[in-house]
């Protein structure tokens, strides 16, 4: 009998389905964005709480779940710590486990943390530890991962992050200030695409954490001066790619460790692939995730619950 495992993720904007079979094929991978009204730069918790319920029941109805689920993994919270909270994961948690609990299944708890660098892991592996750059709407982090040998997920240390704003956040800011929609991260890459880059934005990076509010501020002033909106969009994606590889130069030298996986919606964006590329391809691995798997998504959670349970089979 062929065996399948259900992810689900519901992170701030997006509500992911996911189902891979006992050997990590794709088989299933749905995903909704939230609805953000024209101007707005985000939701309230409590208004993507319910559009998560209203998309899952949604989905659910179109939906063609294979009966052959052997378990169901979900993202319970943010990152995989204790204190690590966020209401929005209530909706996918509710529903994970009313299936695994219909189905006589297993339910797994990990982390949206987790399932980004699981999606990021799907087509290479670590022997040992390495870097994991997490950079998403609200996350910008440089992390020490290690994958662990008990159990599916990983053991994750912080190395460094943001002071304030995330790389993602200024991103939305700026765009929306320029007219863009919300997530402005697409429409940004292509008024870059026709910059020529004559403007610098300066970037922010130290042992003690990376700033992009400085940056910000900067490339708002400038859209209030009229400049060219090419110019501010490659400024600000430019700063983005800069912070990074300060920060990548300092871990690396500092946890001795030289592969790099990169994940997270910004790391979709090709001119800051690009830059990483060419500043520190020489000097360092750097993995990026495949585009489609950089958004958020539950294939990354779904191969968890696969992992997980054929190690529980194992283990007897």
């Amino acid at each position: 009998m062929s065996k399948y495992f259900l992810g689900i993720d519901t992170s701030c904007y997006t509500t992911s389905l996911a189902v891979v079979d006992v050997a990590g094929n794709l088989v299933h991978d749905i995903r909704r964005l939230l609805p953000v009204a024209a101007g707005e730069r985000g939701l309230r918790q409590s208004d993507g709480v319910f559009y998560h319920v209203r998309h899952l029941s949604e989905v659910w109805n179109e939906f063609k779940l294979p009966k052959e689920i052997s378990a169901v993994a979900v993202s319970a919270r943010p990152r995989p710590q204790a204190d690590s909270y966020m209401p929005v994961f209530l909706a996918g948690l509710a529903m994970a486990g009313g299936i695994a609990s219909a189905r006589e299944v297993p339910l797994y708890r990990f982390s949206h943390q987790e399932g980004h660098i699981a999606a990021g892991l799907q087509s290479m592996r670590f022997q040992g530890p390495f870097l994991a750059v997490h950079i998403s709407g609200g996350t910008t982090e440089i992390l020490r991962v290690t994958p662990c040998s008990e159990r599916a997920g990983f053991a994750i240390h912080l190395l460094l992050a943001t002071s304030d704003l995330s790389a993602g956040q200024m991103i939305d800011r700026v765009g929306v200030a320029l007219g863009l929609p919300f997530p402005a991260g697409p429409a940004l890459e292509q008024l870059a695409s026709q910059a020529s880059g004559r403007i610098s934005l300066p970037s922010v990076a130290s042992p003690t954490g990376l700033s992009f509010s400085g940056p910000c501020s900067a490339a708002l002033r400038l859209i209030e001066q009229g400049e060219d909106p090419h110019e501010i969009a490659f400024a600000t994606l430019r700063v983005v790619a800069n912070s990074l590889e300060k920060g990548l130069r300092w871990a690396t030298e500092k946890e001795g460790l030289n592969e790099v996986l990169l994940v997270g919606g910004v790391m979709s964006n090709q001119l800051i692939r690009r830059r990483l590329e060419h500043r520190l391809g020489g000097r360092m691995g750097l993995h990026f995730t495949p585009a489609q798997l950089c958004t958020d998504n539950a294939v990354g959670i779904a191969n968890l619950a696969r992992v997980q349970y054929l190690l529980n089979r194992e283990g007897g």
